[in-house]
């Protein structure tokens, strides 16, 4: 299934995705795509819903709505750094033997095609385009790999966007530079992992005003999703509904020489195969 929020801003709705022009609206069936959807069983509830309404014809048309993040916010966003060997090597950076945890605060999480505003005193903002996970069960100390497998709600397309002056020249704490307002776009709709080929086959990409600036794919992450899913759950207790950023490939704007910024009026696009894409302007500070 793909599983979206649209409409205004603090008034989405639950809708499941059938193509690129119909909708079944989920509304009456559940509140929202939050912890208590995820962590009651929420999407194999829903999974006969969809099913008997496309049978029957019950569906709608989306209407140039505004498209929500698919996810309601998250107890917490972690975060997972330097995930991609080759990005590793841009930033002028070690790759980690385990992976790195930071996090970002959950109300950065915005609609995938909503403004990224730049933060007061920022000198040097950037763009990640990165996959995203979402955890469909309370998860502690799961015993395995592979156990991770049934933790996992679905992924989705997330723009990791960062500030690294507040990142890597006020301390070293990443959470500075990650938890600005808007820096982290997310959607258009969470995919179940039945929808997906191969998750670690999927190809990665990202523009700045047309100029193609990421490329790469899952397949040359360091820590795949299964990994990382239980790895944390030996650290934290991961909550359904919670959203993992899991790292970025090559190409962001601190790569560069000299390193390229986001500036205000600038349009970044970007997506993952099989999970959709994103468009959003870059606004000035407030």
């Amino acid at each position: 299934m793909y599983l979206m929020r649209i409409g205004p801003l603090g008034a989405e709705k639950p809708v499941a995705r059938i193509d690129g022009d119909t909708y079944v609206d989920l509304s009456d069936v559940v509140t929202d795509f939050d912890e208590a959807f995820f962590g009651s069983g929420g999407i194999d509830r829903v999974r006969p819903v969809v099913a008997e309404r496309v049978a029957a014809g019950q569906l709608s048309r989306f209407a140039g709505e505004r498209i929500g993040a698919p996810v309601a916010r998250p107890h917490q966003i972690l975060c997972i750094g330097l995930n991609y060997r080759d990005h590793a090597a841009e930033t002028g950076q070690a790759v980690p033997d385990e992976p790195i945890l930071f996090t970002k605060s959950p109300n950065t999480l915005i609609g995938p095609n909503d403004d990224v505003r730049i933060p007061r005193g920022s000198t040097k903002p950037d763009w990640e385009v990165e996959l995203g996970i979402v955890i469909g069960r309370r998860t502690s100390y799961l015993d395995s790999v592979d156990d991770a497998r049934d933790a996992i709600a679905g992924y989705l397309v997330v723009n990791d966007v960062s500030e690294r002056a507040f990142q890597m020249e006020r301390g070293g704490q990443w959470a500075k530079g990650k938890s600005a307002e808007t820096f982290n776009p997310a959607g258009p709709w969470l995919v179940t992992p039945d929808e997906i080929d191969d998750v670690l086959a999927l190809d990665m990409w990202l523009d700045i005003n047309g100029v193609h600036r990421q490329d790469g794919s899952t397949k040359t992450m360091i820590f795949d999703p299964y990994f990382i899913v239980h790895y944390l759950s030996q650290f934290l207790v991961l909550e359904p509904g919670d959203l993992i950023n899991t790292g970025t490939p090559p190409g962001v704007g601190m790569g560069f020489n000299p390193p390229v910024w986001l500036q205000p009026g600038d349009v970044m696009e970007l997506g993952i195969q099989q999970l959709g894409s994103q468009r959003q302007h870059v606004l000035g500070p407030r």
